[in-house]
């Protein structure tokens, strides 16, 4: 079993959404109209696609999983910049950097320790384990690769480092590789 599919299966049983948890909420409110053909002409075309429905299907699960842990990869990345650059990871400080309620950390820390990446005394610092310091550290790395390769289509910094924490997530080690690829090519 490889190392995403090891923290998938963790995630799982430390509770983290998993496809068959997920609920959906397919609410519609009263402006939702059928539109006219007037202004279905005016959007973009549909196209028939070549793609076999399973093919489809794999890309929309792949989404789905790359939701299930983002999470997770946030707080690992976190977690080692700020060991990194602070000596510790507190909650406090986990809690302002991610913009979330301290209670909501002291949430997810909980799934991460059973998960098997994170180790925690009462009242002390956060400290990644082994498989959470691997994690962190392929985190970075494919957030520092989006970055470079952002900021080489002309980017700017900002920008690039904020679209990174939604790309990262969701794009392939090949396609990682490819702009890696890219980058260095560029040199």
């Amino acid at each position: 079993m490889d190392q995403f599919s090891l923290t998938q299966q963790k995630l799982a049983v430390a509770n983290i959404p998993t496809p068959g948890k997920q609920v959906v909420n397919l609410s519609f409110s009263l402006q939702d109209r059928p539109m006219t053909k007037s202004q279905s002409h005016r959007r973009e075309t549909f196209e028939a696609t070549d793609r076999p429905p399973e093919a489809q299907a794999e890309g929309f699960a792949t989404v789905r999983q790359a939701h299930e842990t983002e999470m997770a990869e946030d707080y690992v990345e976190l977690i080692a910049e700020l060991i990194e650059t602070q000596g510790e990871a507190r909650p406090v400080e986990i809690a302002e950097r991610l913009g979330v309620k301290p209670p909501t950390v002291t949430k997810n820390i909980s799934r991460l320790k059973a998960a098997g990446l994170v180790h925690r005394e009462l009242y002390r610092a956060i400290f990644l384990t082994k498989e959470g310091q691997a994690l962190a550290e392929t985190c970075k790395r494919r957030h520092r690769i989006v970055v470079a390769f952002l900021r080489q289509l002309g980017i700017d910094e900002e920008t690039a480092e904020r679209d990174a924490e939604g790309i990262e997530h969701h794009v392939s080690e090949a396609t990682v590789e490819a702009f890696e690829r890219h980058l260095n090519e560029r040199g």
